[in-house]
């Protein structure tokens, strides 16, 4: 699965004005999984000095600067010269998808025309990202867990143990591509609460069979579906099928595939219960 990842070309389109270049490692890596970057540009002012961070990395990560000078006060011309050039490379149809890197909403029109257009759409940002962006992409992922190089009480991070089971390592996919789920987590920055745990109840309700069996990975893609910002590692997991685990009420059978290590996770609710909230 992870060849496959590997031939999606992607163009990674980075807002310098709303991410800081601290988390440049851990997007890279994250943007690795995903896809083979075959377009890498950052947008800014690059004559201000909040952007003096960014500049000694853009070469150790082939990074392409561009130059758009603030015309305006107020006028935020840095978004604008990364929409014309998300279109301009759509139309050259050099890619197969998108990441936009940013945390501003201005983007929102951008990811939805590219998904019109038959691009996979990721996006990440830090948890401000208003949620109409968030909505508009296939899959976004929020920076703060991609950071390895920051202290997480100054990110306001709590840390979090989630061991990995390598015979646990698995993939959600799109209808497009696979998205993998499998890099390690030891940071959350949310809880497991009612509202996810209804999330999860109700998408293995709508997949399951008569026996009320639901293959865990049509329930991750249906999960993706309904909350694109959704990942097991938002929550201190390194994966799905971990902290299905950790859940009451749902039962996981691990079926044999004919193949070594490789089993077909099938999961229900016990006694086939209603979400919380909606028991009679």
């Amino acid at each position: 699965m992870q060849e496959e990842n590997h031939n999606v070309r992607l163009a990674v389109l980075i807002d310098a004005d709303n991410i800081s270049y601290h988390y440049i490692k851990g997007l890279m890596q994250e943007v690795a999984l995903l896809g083979t970057p075959t377009i890498k540009r950052i947008y800014g002012d690059w004559t201000r000095p909040n952007l003096s961070g960014w500049k000694p990395l853009l070469l150790d990560y082939a990074i392409t600067p561009v130059q758009q000078f603030g015309y305006t006060y107020g006028k935020n011309a840095t978004d604008s010269a990364l929409i014309i050039d998300a279109m301009d490379i759509l139309y050259a149809e050099r890619v197969d998808g998108f990441c936009l890197v940013s945390s501003d909403s201005d983007f929102t029109r951008l990811a939805t025309r590219l998904r019109e257009a038959g691009k996979v759409v990721y996006g990440i940002g830090e948890q401000k990202t208003p949620n109409a962006f968030i909505a508009a992409c296939d899959k976004f992922i929020y920076i703060e867990i991609l950071n390895d190089g920051e202290d997480s009480s100054e990110i306001g991070l709590d840390e979090v143990g989630a061991p990995a089971d390598p015979a646990e390592a698995g993939n959600w996919h799109t209808g497009l591509h696979t998205i993998p789920m499998s890099r390690p987590a030891v940071r959350t920055i949310h809880k497991v609460d009612e509202d996810v745990k209804n999330l999860i109840y109700n998408c293995i309700m709508d997949l399951a069979d008569e026996q009320g069996w639901a293959f865990l990975g049509d329930v991750g893609n249906l999960i993706l579906r309904v909350r694109p910002s959704f990942d097991p590692r938002n929550y201190g997991y390194s994966k799905l099928t971990p902290l299905i685990r950790d859940i009451d009420g749902i039962e996981i059978d691990e079926r044999a595939t004919g193949q070594n290590n490789v089993k077909h996770i099938y999961i229900r609710l016990n006694g086939r219960q209603a979400p919380v909230g909606e028991q009679a």
